[in-house]
């Protein structure tokens, strides 16, 4: 079994448990598999081969809560806003080459897992909901435009603003979209993309369509708490051995 084989074994099973759990709770492709393809390759190549597959999750995500116009609608300007800050992200990324940007997506994942344990209150960001939209709109892009993970920044957003559930799934995942749709055309316009990674990343979603269908039938089935434990538990330690692999 060469390398190629063994990178796409690797690369179907990241893209199958991320995509289940995504569906199962509206968020975390992104979070799960960046920093596991970023384990055997670089940030930016791991962005690379996840980049269309994501935009077909974010979709479904969207989709599947209902009334998606609507959603678009509300979401939009903090979307675009997402978008600014993903295309000055990306534009660092293609032009940098550095494990730095390892160790600021093991921050990131950090920074969600200590929002989540410690419920951080904004109270500014309900007082302000404008300032707080733009400033949380960009440093979202720009982080995820560097990491491909913006969901640290976009939840505290949408828990002090209290958003339901059903808004944090739309809001998160059409962010993503936006910020997703300019990363891949600056990254075309770069020539980034191969052949093979354009075949491989096509020929991936069927994995993750499966996958999503069976995290969205599943999803008011079994508690949400016990896979966020987990989720929290795997990230946490996938954030400590980037961060080990960048420093040593």
């Amino acid at each position: 079994m060469d390398f190629t084989t063994d990178f796409l074994i690797i690369f179907s099973i990241i893209l199958l448990v991320s995509s289940l759990v995504h569906g199962t709770i509206g968020f975390g492709f992104p979070m799960i598999a960046t920093p596991l393809l970023a384990m055997v390759t670089d940030v930016k190549t791991a962005i690379l081969y996840i980049a269309i597959p994501t935009l077909l999750i974010n979709i479904i995500s969207i989709y599947s809560e209902g009334n998606f116009i609507q959603a678009v609608k509300r979401f939009y300007p903090i979307a675009i806003l997402a978008m600014i800050g993903s295309a000055i992200g990306t534009q660092i990324l293609i032009f940098s080459s550095s494990d730095f940007f390892k160790l600021l997506l093991a921050f990131s994942i950090f920074l969600y897992l200590f929002i989540q344990k410690f419920r951080i209150e904004m109270k500014w960001i309900r007082e302000k909901k404008r300032l707080s939209m733009v400033v949380f709109g960009l440093i979202a892009g720009i982080i995820g435009g560097l990491t491909n993970v913006m969901a640290s920044i976009l939840i505290i957003y949408s828990l002090e603003s209290k958003h339901t559930k059903k808004e944090i799934i739309q809001s998160t995942n059409l962010c993503f979209l936006f910020g997703k749709v300019i990363q891949i055309v600056l990254f075309t316009i770069h020539g980034s993309f191969t052949e093979e990674l354009i075949i491989t990343s096509f020929s991936s979603l069927i994995i993750v369509f499966i996958a999503m269908f069976i995290g969205l039938k599943i999803k008011d089935k079994i508690p949400q708490e016990s896979y966020k434990k987990v989720i929290k538990i795997v990230l946490f330690m996938i954030a400590c051995f980037l961060t080990y692999q960048t420093i040593i």
